[in-house]
């Protein structure tokens, strides 16, 4: 009786330790998901910075049309770009505050609205990738695992104004940047993929990929990349991500 009771408590302790232990790696898990998604961002992009890329769109008969873009981002919230070609775009701006965004026609009078879905060049793109923002801003790291050198994470929308709902993203593990990016709709429906590639050196401690290409089940055949020339950290005033600086953009270069 006394040796059933000793096991007994022995198993118990047992239980405990091992309840303990699940639970310290599970939040640890969590821990580790969010901070890694973190390290993406900032890889990605300095704090406050300025960049220039161009857009590229391909049809299915190969031809192309090209957009330059030249963009600054401050914070988690605020973006703004401005095309400098084709000349039929030139001069034109859009601003992104959270999940707000404008477009700036020169001539035409007062911003108008535009939405993340949209495009404001056509294209397998669209106005939040072209516009965006931190992921660990818009979405939570539902769940993680590693696949061989990858980490693959589980990433979840924060609210339903956000463009994707949900996130498949493979990040490096050794440079902590993105390989490649499922986006899904709510329903569980494949939008797009992203594929980041060809990391570059951009100076300031800014290593990453200088390539973004994307295609979709939606748009069969249609092809969209972006390429990043530059980006250099710059301090920048609130007033540069307001709609009536949206004119002035240009100011910056």
């Amino acid at each position: 009786m006394r040796l059933f009771k000793r096991l007994l408590r022995k198993n118990k302790v047992i239980i405990v330790l091992l309840s303990i232990l699940l639970c310290t790696t599970s939040v640890a898990q969590a821990l580790d998901g969010t901070d890694i998604l973190l390290q993406v961002d900032k890889n990605l992009n300095p704090e406050s910075y300025e960049m220039y890329r161009k857009l590229i769109n391909i049809e299915p008969d190969g031809s192309k049309k090209e957009f330059v873009l030249y963009s600054v981002k401050k914070g988690q919230d605020k973006m703004v770009a401005l095309f400098l070609s084709p000349a039929s775009e030139k001069g034109r701006s859009t601003l992104r505050l959270n999940d707000n965004m404008w477009l700036y026609i020169p001539n035409v009078g007062k911003p108008i609205r535009i939405t993340s879905l949209q495009s404001v060049v056509g294209g397998v793109f669209n106005n939040s990738d072209i516009l965006r923002l931190d992921y660990s801003a818009e979405y939570d790291v539902a769940s993680i695992t590693e696949e061989d050198d990858l980490y693959l994470l589980d990433l979840k929308a924060k609210s339903n104004t956000i463009a994707y709902d949900q996130l498949k993203m493979w990040v490096d593990k050794k440079a902590l940047v993105p390989t490649t990016i499922e986006c899904f709709a709510s329903s569980g429906m494949l939008i797009k993929t992203l594929y980041y590639k060809e990391p570059k050196d951009f100076g300031n401690g800014v290593v990453r990929p200088s390539v973004l290409e994307t295609d979709s089940p939606l748009y069969k055949g249609y092809k969209s990349a972006m390429i990043y020339a530059k980006i250099h950290q710059k301090e920048l005033a609130d007033e540069v991500f307001t709609l009536n600086y949206l004119s002035r953009i240009d100011e910056l270069r």
